[in-house]
């Protein structure tokens, strides 16, 4: 059978003269072959792009094969789905340009939601990378990359929203404005979890404080374990975990006493009135001795301080 003879028998069979929303059934046959040609391929690329980058990674310890392999661990499945469906669409004609700016737009908008993951799951992997490598050397830093990862993902998505809904043809600009206009009054009814937020910021930018630091807050004091958008949290000698309002925390008289240099000791000592006066004036100069024999310690000062009511009283003050 010549090609003219084929041709022709498929020019006439149901494949081409049956037709459902413009297009013909062989048209949709192909449609459906290349969605699942295309979700396949990126199926299969999506495994092997990840298996490498894991192998990688874990034989060389490298941090971009690592970040490759999250990235593609982050790739979602309908991501896949709707790119196979786009791709498998543009053999179709649609009767409608409605229908066509639908595909579009939601193509679009998956692509963009997919690159807001992507971005975010760097920004994680990012701060995450810093704060292992600065814990135990910079901790004011690792709390501050905390909080400039929170605002940068919030940020990141904030924007995928904007552009998302200028896709779909919603006026932007109009919207900002409205919500600045409402932003106000949830300003209004939120007073206290903006000021906790706002002094987060504060304890994140001024550092009175950070991770692993010992403080005093009025009758309390711990080690600070986290500090959060809200709450700061630390850690009791008698092992309760301790939660303060930031905003509270930082109206608070705080004693920071990892950033105590030396711890000024005051004592006195009493001995009896029947103790011999040459003795007595030796009583100062021992002290001193004693205190200076330990390393660390400085010597202020040390005296006869007063009378007691069965004892001559001796002042002594030195620094640690």
């Amino acid at each position: 059978m010549s090609w003219e003879t084929w041709r022709q028998a498929l020019t006439d069979s149901v494949l081409v003269k049956w037709e459902f929303y413009g297009n013909s059934l062989l048209a949709w046959l192909i449609a459906a072959s290349l969605f699942v040609g295309a979700l396949f391929v990126l199926r299969l690329a999506k495994a092997i792009v990840r298996h490498r980058a894991k192998t990688i990674a874990e034989r060389r310890s490298s941090g971009v094969a690592h970040g490759v392999a999250e990235v593609t661990m982050a790739t979602k499945w309908w991501f896949l789905l709707i790119i196979s469906l786009f791709l498998g669409s543009q053999v179709l004609h649609f009767p409608h340009e409605k229908t066509t700016s639908f595909v579009q737009n939601v193509a679009v908008t998956v692509l963009l939601l997919q690159i807001a993951v992507w971005g975010d799951v760097l920004i994680a992997l990012g701060i995450n990378r810093y704060m292992r490598r600065r814990m135990e050397t910079d901790a004011a830093s690792v709390t501050m990359m905390a909080a400039v990862g929170f605002f940068g993902r919030l940020a990141a998505w904030a924007l995928t929203l904007l552009l998302i809904l200028q896709n779909l043809g919603v006026q932007v600009s109009a919207l900002v404005a409205g919500l600045g206009v409402g932003g106000i009054a949830v300003a209004l009814a939120a007073q206290n979890v903006l000021g906790d937020l706002f002094a987060s910021l504060s304890i994140v930018l001024d550092r009175p404080f950070i991770l692993g630091d010992f403080i005093a807050v009025g009758d309390f004091s711990g080690a600070v374990e986290h500090i959060g958008l809200k709450t700061t949290r630390l850690r009791s000698l008698s092992g309760e975990q301790l939660v303060f309002s930031n905003a509270d925390l930082l109206q608070s008289r705080i004693r920071n006493y990892k950033r105590m240099y030396e711890r000024r000791i005051q004592f006195t000592l009493g001995v009896t009135y029947e103790t011999l006066h040459d003795n007595l004036t030796a009583i100062p100069g021992m002290i001193r001795e004693a205190i200076a024999s330990h390393e660390k310690t400085r010597f202020d000062r040390a005296h006869f301080k007063s009378f007691g009511d069965s004892a001559l009283i001796f002042e002594a003050v030195y620094y640690v």
